[in-house]
């Protein structure tokens, strides 16, 4: 656990330019922002982005920073939030300051770093996985820690964990986070898969066509079965039509017999 105790002070000055005109401010180096808070009436102001980007690199979202409005006499303590960056080159587009009362305790996340090395990691009997990366508290804006740090030198075999409970909290300061989360735990190495059996390749359309027998083919068997027969010649021993016409005309003329 870390916590600041220095003073960070920011200049800023009250914006007027307002939607897609605030493309020009941040051309010119200037990063807009808005105050905000309880009982704070909102105040669009813009300030240096040179001066902005090492001071939250510092302080994060928990540290606590000395917003200094031109023309205004006080100070006010501001925590940084809601920072917005271009996904290009992760440089701060806009950014937002949450006004505190020092007396009035406040929630917000804090990020969870891990120390050390796992034996189970290097001696490579399993992976390390980490579920959380943040916790939810509750403290005096002064109080904040800017971070929690977990050892992790503990987690010397499969299923070792570090849970929210397992946490040095300093006093003064109240966790939200149920504390059966786990923060970091050692996992069996992944597995490589099987490879699936080879399957069976569908026949072509080519390979198809030549086994799908023919209408030839298909009718030639039956055709094989049937007798073939010659037009005009009738079945042996059975009389022609010539025949009986010619018997006819000779029992007509009596040459018969």
């Amino acid at each position: 656990m870390a916590k600041k105790t220095e003073k960070t002070a920011l200049q800023a000055e009250k914006r007027t330019t307002t939607g897609r005109k605030v493309k020009k401010l941040r051309q010119e180096g200037l990063l807009p922002a808005n105050i905000y808070g309880k009982k704070v009436k909102s105040l669009a102001v813009q300030v240096d982005l040179k001066s902005f980007s090492p001071i939250y690199k510092e302080t994060g979202e928990t540290g606590l920073v000395e917003l200094k409005v031109k023309g205004e006499t006080k100070a006010r303590p501001v925590l940084i939030h809601n920072v917005q960056l271009n996904p290009v080159d992760d440089q701060p587009i806009h950014a937002d300051f949450y006004q505190v009362d020092l007396k009035e305790k406040v929630t917000t996340e804090v990020p969870i770093e891990l120390i050390g090395e796992s034996p189970a990691v290097k001696e490579k009997i399993g992976i390390l996985i980490q579920p959380l990366t943040e916790v939810e508290i509750e403290a005096l804006p002064a109080e904040l820690p800017d971070k929690f740090e977990v050892n992790i030198g503990e987690l010397k075999k499969v299923g070792d964990t570090v849970t929210v409970g397992g946490l040095k909290v300093p006093k003064g300061v109240k966790v939200l986070t149920d504390v059966k989360q786990i923060l970091a735990k050692i996992e069996p190495p992944a597995e490589e898969e099987a490879a699936p059996p080879p399957v069976e390749a569908a026949p072509t359309e080519a390979a198809a066509e030549e086994e799908k027998p023919t209408e030839e083919t298909a009718k030639a068997p039956a055709e094989e079965k049937r007798p073939k027969k010659e037009v005009g010649v009738p079945p042996e021993g059975e009389p022609t039509k010539k025949s009986v016409k010619e018997e006819r005309v000779k029992e007509q003329t009596g040459e018969r017999g």
